[in-house]
């Protein structure tokens, strides 16, 4: 909980509620009208108190201690235009201050609203103006004593400098205070922007990764499965079979993806996917262990692929991740783009990195287009402080080549 103070107070610009004590909000319109009301009651109060003491009321000059009193009001009143106008504001009522010096030089009233009408002006960014009426009110009320032939006497001189000084410094701080907050706010605000952007570049990848090759997989095996259909029957079954099971890998994966979306409700997402089926909000992410059964799913009658390697490599989640979404992007381009017949994926564990190479012996990636396929497989190489490289290979088809350090970056 955090009282209201000067800063909650007048840090808002009339942008929105603060709280009292952390009991309850309250409005910009009582934060505007505390410092009329706190200074009016001090300066009517502090003059009549002190007019009263010194017998003026029956003074000859009647109007003097009237004028005093339409001063100490008027400043007060001044204040309501602080939060539109603080540079005006503040020139105003330290004219009034200056003025009703004059008039009463020997009523020492506490100019509070002179002392909220500089605070305020600086704590909104009326620095020049603030600096420049508490300079030309000190002069004119220094040269207007003088010709008037009056005189404060020095504990009163000091007393008048000290508040100026410290009304100063009081709305320097709430400025520069109220401007950390500013900045502070703006930077979250950046964070989260960032950090949404990020998420919908990551959930774009993956629903990119997963929807590609799968559907690619469905159109290839619909292919074969409408050659053969006729000639061979069991074999058109086979495909069928192999776009159900597509399609319901690629539905699970799917649903996984869509449930990190489902941040009002976790529990829900974790236990109930998005037709009902349990676990598949929260489906694990694929590794190593299941790019054999990815290799061995693309191969059709006309696309013969191996795999190459030991898949019981001790990597992150994150690496093993980013490895078989690498080589279902390079498989998918493969049986896309390539016109392959044969495709290999190797993988190379080093003692310092992972090395993932996909080579197909295509027409390679001439008439692709790879934009968000190859910057995706990027993006994943990249973010774990590893390289991608798409280059020919001899005598036709395309290698790809993914080097992950094996350390958590």
């Amino acid at each position: 909980m955090r009282p209201l103070s000067f800063a909650s107070g007048f840090e808002g610009g009339g942008r929105g509620e603060h709280t009292f004590g952390g009991r309850g909000p309250v409005s910009p319109r009582a934060t505007l009208l505390l410092p009329v009301v706190v200074s009016l009651v001090i300066g009517v109060g502090g003059t009549v108190f002190q007019l009263g003491w010194a017998r003026m009321w029956g003074a000859a000059v009647w109007w003097h201690p009237v004028l005093a009193l339409a001063f100490a009001v008027a400043g007060p009143l001044l204040l309501l235009a602080a939060r539109r106008l603080p540079g005006p504001t503040v020139a105003a009522v330290l004219a009034v201050t200056v003025a009703d010096v004059l008039v009463q030089p020997h009523v020492v009233a506490p100019f509070a609203a002179a002392a909220f009408s500089i605070v305020l002006a600086l704590a909104r960014g009326a620095r020049l103006w603030a600096f420049a009426s508490v300079a030309g009110a000190w002069l004119a009320g220094l040269a207007g004593l003088s010709l008037i032939g009056a005189e404060w006497p020095p504990p009163r001189l000091v007393a008048t400098t000290v508040g100026l000084i410290v009304a100063l410094g009081a709305g320097e701080f709430l400025r520069t205070r109220r401007q950390r907050i500013l900045e502070r706010q703006t930077l979250w605000q950046r964070r989260r922007e960032d950090a949404a952007a990020e998420e919908r570049v990551r959930i774009a990848r993956e629903l990119h990764d997963v929807l590609a090759h799968s559907l690619s997989q469905i159109s290839v095996q619909a292919g074969v499965g409408l050659h053969l259909l006729d000639a061979q029957p069991e074999q058109a079954r086979t495909a069928l079979e192999s776009i159900r099971a597509t399609s319901r890998t690629a539905l699970d994966e799917v649903r996984s993806v869509l449930g990190v979306l489902r941040a009002d409700d976790p529990d829900r997402a974790a236990t109930v996917g998005d037709v009902g089926s349990p676990g598949a909000g929260r489906a694990p992410q694929p590794g190593l262990a299941s790019l054999p059964g990815l290799v061995a799913s693309v191969a059709t009658p006309t696309l013969t692929t191996s795999f190459e390697g030991d898949t019981e490599v001790d990597l992150p989640p994150a690496t093993q991740s980013a490895l078989y979404r690498i080589a279902q992007e390079s498989l998918t381009n493969a049986v896309r783009h390539a016109q392959a017949t044969t495709v290999v994926v190797r993988l190379d564990a080093r003692p310092d990195a992972v090395e993932l190479t996909v080579t197909d012996d295509g027409l390679g990636l001439r008439d692709a287009d790879p934009g968000r396929g190859m910057l995706g497989m990027r993006e994943r190489a990249e973010l774990l402080g590893g390289t991608l490289a798409v280059q020919p290979t001899e005598g036709g088809g395309t290698t790809v080549r993914a080097v992950i350090p094996r350390g958590r970056p």
